[in-house]
């Protein structure tokens, strides 16, 4: 199967063919560092590393390019109120965004790259699209013509034919219904940060700003460009426009845009308490790698209902694979081989491999590698499981989670580095786990009475909530030689 997407430019899922064979130029729409990052934006962010990583694995060469938006009305507006210099305030952000990268296994992109080092490109584009009659100086401002551009509304797929012809906005904050002229260039105001150039002193305007890193890095054309879907407009419909109108040539071939993220149902909000960053889920608790594995859960072009059960299932889900690999890394079986379990799990690597072939659906390629651990540890129960085997799911294993880059945890002394968990906003608990409770931790002295007591203990912890003191009584329990199975019947447990 080709590998394919769905294409917001065309409307429709289209084989990948990029510019040059075996090589992908990719752009993706990074941060905007004026706070930190918040778990819809790591539901795109995930995605674009399962892009990236997927492309990888298909065995394409990748030049990735990220921007960080680090002037706009927001890092202007938070860097004031704090009474920070804007270079030293979003350099703060930025180097927490790349902590909370590391923490969710995120693959760091060939370049990524900020708008304000970016000036003399902007302005050059700038005067580009002035001397070609897309902009116009209005009070030292310049703003890019619209009604101009006659493919305006293209990707958003949006009829503006009865836009108002000179209507314009300065502000970065757009109306999403609005069509009108948009800043390029914003004269300087008092106490903001300001450039002197060619154009006056004044800084640039949010799109401006990703159309020159994109072509700067990647070429007039280059085959993908991805974001959420709350930037089709105006942000990238604003892109296509300025950038074609300066080049006279396509500028993505391919636009990826993974749909939002709601919170229990509705729109995260932090007057609702619904508003969660990273941090903020790492302090309760739960380990990056089932955040992680929960944002990759659902396809990209579906909107994906976060809530913490559906957490703690991604955490179980985990378990159940992590407990299939150490049977299959420490159980010793019959020797041989049985070529029917071969011949499955060759079956799953190839289901899964074209599920994400076929505009990376997540969803299929999970479902796929649980299938094969179900039937395999029922393989192993019944004695049917050979000492041949183990190679034929290990790659299986292996070459999934090239991708989804989940099976392994980050322990709690990495999340405490650099005082992580201290840069929020509110007071983290204590992550230091409880050792050795009752002093029966002992490998080889629980008995099946003290195991059930623990298993009830950390069934108790969960109904609480505190599902911090239920994953150490689990890791407990490993350490000493028990594996847990949740299960919708309840907790299975056996000995190592």
């Amino acid at each position: 199967m080709p590998l394919s997407f769905f294409n917001t430019l065309s409307g429709k899922v289209e084989e990948f063919k990029p510019l040059e064979a075996g090589r992908v130029r990719m752009y993706t729409c990074g941060p905007t560092v004026y706070d930190y990052a918040h778990i819809g934006n790591f539901r795109t962010f995930v995605f674009q590393d399962i892009l990236r990583r997927h492309l990888k694995y298909r065995g394409y060469q990748i030049l990735h390019v990220m921007n960080v938006t680090d002037v706009d009305d927001k890092t202007i507006a938070n860097s004031q109120a704090a009474g920070v210099p804007l270079r030293e305030f979003t350099t703060r952000y930025i180097q927490a965004f790349q902590a909370d990268r590391e923490l969710l296994n995120l693959e760091t992109p060939e370049l990524v790259v900020r708008a304000s080092d970016h000036i003399p490109d902007i302005v050059k584009v700038i005067q580009t699209l002035i001397e070609k009659g897309y902009a116009y100086a209005s009070e030292g401002s310049y703003y890019f013509r619209v009604q101009k551009f006659s493919d305006y509304g293209k990707l958003s797929k949006l009829d503006f034919s009865g836009m108002r012809v000179g209507a314009r906005v300065d502000a970065d904050k757009y109306e999403k219904d609005s069509a009108r002229d948009f800043a390029l260039w914003k004269t300087a105001k008092p106490g903001e940060p300001a450039w002197d150039t060619p154009l006056g002193r004044g800084r640039p305007g949010w799109h401006i700003e990703c159309s020159v890193m994109a072509m700067k890095y990647l070429g007039e054309t280059f085959d993908i460009h991805s974001g959420g879907s709350d930037l089709i407009f105006p942000h990238h419909e604003n892109e296509i426009a300025q950038s074609e109108s300066a080049t006279g040539k396509p500028f993505a071939r391919y636009w990826l845009h993974s749909e939002h993220l709601i919170v229990n149902g509705e729109k995260m909000s932090k007057s609702a308490g619904s508003f969660y960053t990273l941090r903020d889920l790492v302090a309760k608790g739960y380990k990056p790698t089932a955040i992680r594995y929960l944002l990759a859960s659902v396809p990209f072009r579906k909107p994906l209902n976060f809530t913490f059960d559906g957490l703690r299932q991604a955490e179980q889900s985990l378990d159940r694979l992590r407990n299939f690999l150490y049977r299959l890394s420490h159980e010793q079986f019959s020797p041989g081989e049985n070529p029917q379990l071969a011949k499955h799990a060759n079956e799953t690597r190839a289901e899964f491999e074209a599920a994400l072939d076929d505009n990376l659906n997540t969803a299929e390629a999970l479902a796929a590698v649980f299938n094969l651990v179900r039937d395999a540890n029922t393989a192993m129960d019944r004695g049917e499981f050979r000492e041949g085997d183990k190679a034929f799911f290990a790659n299986v294993l292996e070459r999934w989670e090239e991708i989804f880059a989940v099976l392994k945890d980050d322990d709690y002394d990495k999340l405490r580095k650099g005082g992580y968990l201290q840069e929020r906003h509110v007071a983290a608990p204590p992550l230091e786990p409880e050792r050795n409770r009752e002093g029966i931790l002992q490998l080889g002295t629980l008995s099946d009475e003290q195991i059930e007591d623990s298993i009830r203990e950390r069934e108790q912890a969960r109904r609480q909530a505190d599902y911090a003191r239920a994953d150490r009584i689990r890791q407990e329990l490993l350490e000493a030689g028990i594996l847990l199975e949740d299960t919708k019947g309840g907790t299975r447990w056996k000995r190592k």
